[in-house]
């Protein structure tokens, strides 16, 4: 089954940011994304609200809850007390944790399991025993999924920065496929989902998809916004659904 899409409303919200005005409406473009074949929303709400504000949140649940209940809403941040917060109030299908600092102008490594376990494993718990599906953000390596699954969480989100760098230099992109497909094997071997997530295109996605055949979601933001100001965002949902299925035709 090809890899469902989740769309990250963040940059249009930024758009949004831009002026004291409510367009481009954030609800509004996730409604046309949904109604195109994504089957889901990300949001990643940081403290600054510098793109996804608070408020939103409540309006892109009740458009999933109302019109598209079949889809999901995935919440993706830092994991503070405020941010567990909203997680309980808005009660997203998926939970994805990140390892950002607030100054951070997005998402640029994954957590370092071993380390960094001590402190996830409770918040992963916490989120569990809510009925919440956890996703942890990771970076493309196999040593250290089995330090991942021993935190509890369902999935990892493979952090696709790297890859998606690689846009110019298929070279290096094959050497980057590789390791994302490789930590995804090791991934599945012990029982964890796999998503991924960072610039990726529907250039390099095809590719990713036909590596990771039981690639679960990919939470695609950035590119999908810039594409949907040429293509507009209905067709540009549909091009990207497409590459979910390893096609790469457009």
């Amino acid at each position: 089954m090809p890899a469902k899409l989740s769309v990250n409303l963040n940059a249009v919200a930024m758009l949004r940011n831009r002026r004291d005005l409510p367009w481009p409406s954030v609800t509004g473009l996730g409604r046309i994304a949904l109604a195109a074949g994504a089957r889901g929303l990300t949001v990643h709400p940081r403290p600054d609200q510098r793109h996804i504000r608070f408020c939103d949140l409540p309006d892109i649940r009740a458009l999933i809850d109302d019109e598209f209940a079949d889809c999901e809403f995935n919440i993706e941040g830092f994991p503070t007390e405020a941010f567990l917060d909203l997680v309980d109030e808005h009660q997203p299908e998926q939970v994805t944790l990140v390892p950002d600092d607030p100054s951070q102008a997005t998402s640029d490594h994954g957590w370092d399991f071993a380390g960094q376990g001590a402190f996830l494993a409770p918040i992963v718990g916490r989120l569990k025993k809510k009925g919440f599906r956890v996703s942890l953000f990771a970076d493309p390596d196999p040593a250290q999924m089995e330090a991942a699954k021993a935190l509890g969480a369902d999935r990892i989100e493979l952090y696709t920065g790297p890859y998606g760098a690689c846009h110019d230099d298929s070279a290096k992109a094959s050497i980057e496929l590789e390791r994302l497909g490789k930590t995804a094997d090791a991934a599945a071997s012990l029982g964890l989902g796999v998503n991924a997530g960072h610039d990726l295109t529907v250039a390099n996605l095809p590719a990713l998809a036909r590596r990771i055949p039981a690639l679960a979601e990919v939470s695609i933001g950035h590119g999908l916004t810039a594409d949907a100001l040429e293509h507009g965002m209905a067709q540009t949902v549909r091009r990207f659904v497409k590459a979910c299925g390893g096609r790469d035709d457009g």
